[in-house]
């Protein structure tokens, strides 16, 4: 049987924003996040998978941003100053294109855990995705998100951004500190956390969520995002449901270019309204 091929890298965990409790999640403020229990601000769940890009495009190479796919889950929040030991291990199996992700913080306690590889994974065969892309649409009404009101696979109102030289700077820069230079200029993509990012985006451009928290996904990319594009992004709620007295939503969200082309294809599972540490105490006793 041939050796798993390794690859390793390590980051320093770091808040983007100014840690204050006036802004979209207020779960990454050390505020509110002290409310919940939580030692720390927490840091958004896609800003800690986008800290794996370069480790996994060394591992699959570019190709993976335009036909590669992840799958990943967040076993533990990472608060500012977590220093995270990112790993890619080849997986044995008959392809040499799926790698297995962890990232460990400096306890040794797993963070994160995840799986990528290229082509097209199982579980885009039967993927259930909206139907309402309209771009003109006009902004929703937001509704409060609950357990009782949740419509059922509805469609949400779309939005519609324009992805420019700017934002793609200040995104790879600010927000993941990236140094490839595939995510910069005239002639730059998209980074991949961007991308994976529209999921909560939409949730909050249709709902009035106070906090939340990004606890899985699955991302299928299925071509980059050029500098330049205007990228319209759905989403269909598939389910909502409880469990240990955390509220949790499950949706798919596709993004498509202003031609009606694909970019990409996700599935989603947030808590959206998040247990109280009475809540959470009351479950365990």
């Amino acid at each position: 049987m041939p050796t798993s091929l390794t690859i390793e890298n390590t980051i320093e965990a770091y808040l983007s924003n100014e840690d204050s409790p006036d802004i979209s999640n207020p779960i990454h403020s050390s505020e509110v996040a002290a409310t919940y229990g939580f030692s720390g601000a927490l840091v958004g769940g896609v800003t800690v998978w986008g800290w794996a890009t370069e480790t996994i495009l060394e591992a699959l190479g570019s190709e993976w941003l335009s036909s590669g796919w992840s799958e990943f889950s967040f076993k533990q929040p990472t608060i500012p100053g977590d220093i995270l030991q990112v790993k890619a291990v080849q997986v044995d199996d008959k392809s040499d294109d799926v790698w297995d992700i962890t990232m460990t913080n400096q306890q040794g306690i797993l963070n994160v855990s995840g799986r990528v590889g290229l082509e097209e994974p199982a579980w885009s065969k039967d993927f259930p995705v909206s139907s309402y892309m309209d771009a003109s649409a006009a902004p929703p009404i937001k509704e409060t998100l609950d357990l009782d009101n949740a419509k059922i696979n509805s469609d949400w109102t779309p939005l519609t951004v324009d992805f420019s030289k700017d934002l793609a700077t200040e995104f790879a820069s600010e927000k993941q500190r990236a140094a490839n230079p595939l995510f910069y200029g005239e002639d730059g993509i998209a980074h991949p956390a961007w991308v994976a990012g529209w999921s909560e985006q939409l949730l909050r451009h249709n709902f009035d969520i106070p906090s939340s928290i990004h606890t899985r996904s699955q991302i299928q990319h299925l071509r980059p995002v050029p500098v330049g594009s205007k990228v319209t992004g759905g989403a269909r709620l598939l389910e909502v449901y409880e469990r240990k007295a955390h509220h949790f939503a499950h949706f798919n969200v596709i993004l498509q270019d202003e031609q009606g082309q694909l970019l990409s294809r996700m599935a989603h599972w947030t808590i959206f309204r998040i247990a109280t540490v009475a809540e959470r105490e009351k479950i365990l006793s």
